[in-house]
């Protein structure tokens, strides 16, 4: 059991650091962007995608970096009191809160699955098996949403990346969980 719990921490860890590593210099395209927005407006007619795809650009900066953040150890701690603790506490406290932070992930996850559903044009109550179906073929999409801005872009590539970045924190959570576990057993993680 032990060797399929490393298995999964080495597997999640790696495909998370790999696109961490990688979504961390997208805030050089956001900055592009910003510049150009800056620009354009300043010497030519502005242009009326720069803000929305800069919001875009954030959203997937900020989701598909998650997962990267957490495994660093870099996400917000109030280390006033588990900065004293013994690794064992500090497990411990982790393994409970990671409990929550999964609870609340599943929630965000069945949020933008529902979302991503109605923004392909689906209002029934089963987002999930449609979702499924259009991945198969055995689905149509109807009527697609867009946002309500000037530029009018489709919403659902942005929601889709949502799906994805909070697949991939909570696989991290998973990972952290397992490490907590392994930790309190008392084995180098």
């Amino acid at each position: 059991m032990t060797g399929i719990l490393r298995g999964f921490i080495r597997g999640v860890d790696a495909v998370n650091q790999r696109l961490g590593r990688v979504v961390m210099y997208g805030i050089f395209v956001l900055m592009g962007i910003l510049l150009w927005s800056s620009v354009s407006k300043t010497f030519f007619l502005p242009s009326l995608w720069t803000l929305e795809m800069a919001q875009f650009v954030m959203v997937g900066y900020y989701v598909l970096g998650g997962p990267y953040s957490i495994q660093m150890g870099s996400n917000v701690r109030m280390d006033l009191l588990y900065g004293g603790w013994s690794d064992r506490r500090k497990a411990w406290f982790d393994l409970i809160t990671v409990c929550f932070l999964i609870f609340y992930l599943c929630v965000l996850i069945y949020g933008a699955v529902s979302s991503t559903a109605y923004s392909l044009g689906y209002w029934k109550d089963a987002p999930f098996s449609f979702l499924f179906g259009v991945l198969t073929g055995a689905e149509e999409i109807g009527r697609m949403e867009q946002s309500s801005s000037a530029w009018r872009p489709y919403m659902w590539p942005i929601k889709v990346v949502m799906i994805v970045g909070f697949v991939l924190m909570l696989l991290q959570c998973l990972s952290e969980l397992f490490k907590d576990l392994l930790r309190l057993r008392g084995e180098t993680v």
